[in-house]
């Protein structure tokens, strides 16, 4: 049997942000469903996180997902088994109150799991482990221990893996708990990667800048096989733009509905620029952000030509590298970049 595997939707992201939710909905329209009526899936397993925030949802991005995501799949006669994770509770030490049970009633196709279950998919026998927090622990980690699945489905924080690309996660669960599984999938962490028996699945889409060329979609998981098949996602909402007149000025049409960094290499020729950037915005982008002389700020406070500019993760990355102090710096960038996610759900 096939099973679509999905994680990290964030139905609300980016505060509600209208054109997130069209970027995501092109997504459903185009790519998933149509892979999914191709293959002729009729189960859905959903790792965690499917709302954006613990607390509440706009009416609109509530009524467009239910239109683009759990309406087409129960016109499909597809089943939806889904995960709550750490998004979807409204406390932090249960997971009594999430938003799927709450929000979903109406979709007898939806069933969710807010304690740790073992289910039946085909004669394989896998362990559904929500987000383990403070209430669910002990129960956790007896299923995990005593379960007769060699395969979880989980939205865990495991140790030693990356929560974006190229940053590494240093807390949460040792992964050696989980050795007893043959696979285990995992929500919670965007970036698609695995080690050993431990594989994340990465969410659908982008959602942040440091998602910039990080490939993202879904999975088709085969029962028989435990191979998880990654179908890539082709759409992006992040792009950065290379001015340089050495080279061929890219095409300003491509950029519509997006936002885009505008970096400039070489300018020698004002008129042909300028003309390029009216071009661009007539094109009609999210955003627009011109990057076109970082000497001075190079210069007065990094001091270093080696440094990379081109995102934030890195710059702060490598401003606790260059602290002097006694603190720990791996935990210290660990929160800084935290603090960074959570401060871009209110760029809008």
């Amino acid at each position: 049997m096939r099973v679509a595997l999905v994680t990290d939707t964030h139905y609300g992201a980016r505060g509600d942000s209208v054109a997130f939710d069209q970027y995501f909905k092109q997504f459903y329209d185009n790519v998933f469903f149509p892979t999914l009526e191709e293959r002729k899936i009729t189960r859905i397993i959903h790792l965690g996180d499917c709302f954006d925030r613990r607390k509440y949802i706009n009416f609109n991005s509530l009524q467009s997902c239910k239109e683009y995501f759990f309406d087409k799949a129960r016109d499909l006669n597809i089943r939806i088994d889904m995960i709550v994770g750490n998004h979807d509770t409204f406390y932090k030490n249960t997971n009594d109150v999430n938003s799927p049970d709450l929000l979903l009633k109406e979709y007898p196709n939806v069933i969710t799991y807010s304690s740790p279950t073992t289910i039946d998919v085909d004669g394989r026998k896998i362990l559904m482990l929500p987000w383990i927090c403070t209430d669910n622990y002990k129960e956790s980690m007896d299923a995990i221990n005593f379960t007769e699945a060699k395969v979880c489905f989980g939205h865990l924080e495991i140790e030693g893996f990356q929560m974006f690309k190229g940053q590494e996660n240093h807390e949460g669960f040792d992964p050696k708990i989980f050795k007893r599984f043959t696979l285990l999938c995992s929500g919670h962490f965007h970036h698609r990667h695995g080690k050993d028996n431990i594989y994340y699945l990465g969410n659908p889409y982008q959602m942040f800048w440091n998602d910039y060329e990080d490939e993202r979609g879904f999975h088709i998981f085969y029962t028989d096989t435990l191979e998880c098949e990654f179908i890539i996602n082709p759409y992006t909402i992040f792009e950065k733009v290379y001015y340089d007149e050495s080279k061929p000025i890219p095409n300003a049409e491509d950029y519509a509905n997006k936002l885009v960094k505008l970096v400039v290499v070489e300018k020698s020729d004002q008129i042909k620029y300028d003309q390029f950037v009216d071009k661009l915005y007539k094109a009609n982008p999210l955003e627009v952000k011109i990057i076109e002389d970082m000497s001075e700020f190079e210069a007065d406070i990094l001091d270093n030509e080696d440094v990379d500019l081109s995102d934030t993760q890195t710059l702060l990355s490598q401003y606790v590298d260059a602290l002097e102090t006694d603190v720990d710096k791996t935990r210290l960038k660990t929160l800084m970049k935290t603090l960074y996610v959570e401060a871009q759900d209110y760029d809008s």
